[in-house]
């Protein structure tokens, strides 16, 4: 039996009709009727062809690996594919990231301001022995002064700086949704259905690649907001970055 044949009989076996296997898993009718008939060139290639041979059978209830080991078989096994070739356009998700203060630069402007003073004093029209001993006076008490130590803010501050914030995804399937997890070498973290009413959660410390077949069944969080773009409801893929949050 074709993969056709297989994904047409389950959907006969389900009760349901192309109308519906198409709401629930936001693939086009023209495209689903394809692939029952065979016809795979509406995909779009190969990767995205896997991708509704997955969300077909898990709305209408068939294992999808038999059927994807099939595809390689009589389509050809996948080529290693890159993040250009594949997950264009990309919605990098970074978060602000607030600049630390340049204290350098303060106590420099500080220290001009001081000089200034000092050679104001120094050839202003008072006597030479008055103005050296108002310097000496004020160099010592300027050498009294403690130095301004490092407020606790600063110290988590540059502690932030040398900590990025690890990246921490939850997701919640309203309806089916074929997910994949990929890291930037292509290793696969995740791959597979996430079915109505369940929630997913990874943290990952690196960017990591996201493909979701049903965007519009599902609510993802990224440190707790939102990176799917608004009116998305075909298959994406997005791009989520680990950013240092102060």
């Amino acid at each position: 039996m074709s993969i056709g044949d297989a994904l047409a009989e389950g959907r006969r076996q389900a009760g349901l009709t192309i109308t519906q296997v198409s709401q629930r898993t936001c693939i086009r009718e023209t495209i689903i009727r394809g692939i029952e008939g065979g016809d795979f060139s509406g995909c779009g290639g190969d990767f995205y062809a896997r991708g509704h041979i997955r969300s077909i059978a898990g709305a209408v209830g068939v294992d999808p690996e038999p059927l994807i080991e099939e595809y390689d078989r009589t389509m050809g096994a996948p080529r290693a594919i890159s993040a250009a070739d594949v997950f264009q356009p990309v919605t990098p998700v970074k978060l602000k990231e607030r600049r630390r203060p340049n204290w350098t630069a303060v106590m420099a402007l500080a220290l001009l301001v001081i000089a200034g003073i000092f050679a104001y004093q120094h050839f202003a029209s008072h006597p030479a022995t008055a103005a050296n001993n108002n310097a000496q006076v004020q160099n010592s008490n300027t050498a009294d002064k403690p130095k301004p130590s490092t407020s606790p803010s600063v110290v988590a501050h540059q502690r932030q700086q040398h900590h990025p914030q690890k990246l921490h995804i939850r997701l919640t399937a309203t309806r089916n949704c074929w997910v994949q997890l990929k890291n930037p070498k292509g290793v696969t973290l995740f791959s597979g259905m996430v079915y109505a009413g369940n929630t997913m959660n990874w943290t990952e410390k690196h960017r990591v690649l996201m493909v979701l077949g049903n965007p519009s069944g599902v609510k993802v969080r990224v440190n707790g907001r939102n990176p799917v773009p608004p009116g998305t409801v075909s298959m994406v893929t997005l791009s989520l970055h680990a950013a240092r949050v102060h």
